[in-house]
């Protein structure tokens, strides 16, 4: 069965590797033989997480990526080729919320959200694909959505409605590049304990949230491990257009 999720010819590029999510992607990844390209604006995060990486004996290249910046997403594929290889799997994780009510939301706020969110993870998914059309390459695309992509709360709104796009340009993505051997499925984490919102979940109004969770539990990164492994790996290889739901039961609340 080991070799069923192997991952370890795969040439994977993350974004939004600095921390959290991105950070533990590229953790569980390269432990399994991947070679990691790390991605993000906060380079010297990604340069402690690269000789991380590399002091186990993993293969990794920490590249400068602003996902808002068509330029930035050219010029960072190009240098996590040239050092590493042809991508073969992109993880589409780089994002940010915004929160306050839908009325304090000023168009500069829409802007960020969105750009990063949805518009980036988009035309950083569209230029790997064109690489991999080019070479005539099978490839495999991870976007990383999230369970108000299906349901809503309050102050988030630009966040949710950016979400809700990755889960339509996930299935439309699939649909184009099938015919290309290019996969594109999604994982929708739910609520996840990460360093950011860490002190959240001892709050009167994190225990209320965590209450909501059938499985009573808010859930750890490496929750996640099993479900990038099987979406990075050829275990998903008849998955296109899927979306992974992982969150302890909320969406059933």
């Amino acid at each position: 069965m080991s070799g069923l999720f192997d991952v370890s010819k795969e040439t994977i590029l993350i974004t939004g590797a600095s921390q959290g999510l991105g950070r533990q992607f590229a953790r569980v990844l390269s432990a399994h033989g991947a070679a990691v390209a790390l991605a993000a604006r906060q380079t010297a995060k990604l340069k402690g997480l690269e000789e991380e990486i590399k002091a186990k004996g993993g293969r990794a290249a920490a590249v400068a990526m602003d996902v808002t910046d068509g330029a930035s997403i050219v010029s960072a594929i190009d240098a996590a080729e040239a050092a590493l290889g042809p991508v073969t799997v992109l993880i589409n994780n780089a994002g940010i919320a915004i929160e306050k009510p839908a009325v304090e939301q000023t168009e500069a706020d829409w802007d960020a959200v969105i750009g990063a969110n949805l518009k980036g993870a988009y035309f950083v998914a569209t230029e790997m694909a064109r690489r991999m059309i080019s070479r005539k390459q099978e490839g495999n695309i991870v976007n990383v959505a999230s369970v108000l992509g299906f349901g809503v709360m309050k102050f988030l709104s630009p966040y949710t409605i950016s979400k809700a796009g990755i889960v339509q340009a996930t299935k439309a993505m699939a649909l184009e590049l099938a015919g290309n051997r290019i996969r594109v499925n999604a994982i929708a984490p739910g609520y996840i304990d990460t360093e950011i919102n860490h002190h959240f979940w001892s709050t009167p109004g994190g225990e209320k949230l965590t209450k909501r969770i059938p499985q009573r539990r808010v859930g750890s990164e490496s929750d996640l491990d099993g479900a990038i492994m099987l979406l990075a790996s050829s275990a998903s290889r008849y998955m296109t257009g899927s979306v992974v739901t992982v969150d302890g039961g909320f969406l059933l609340t």
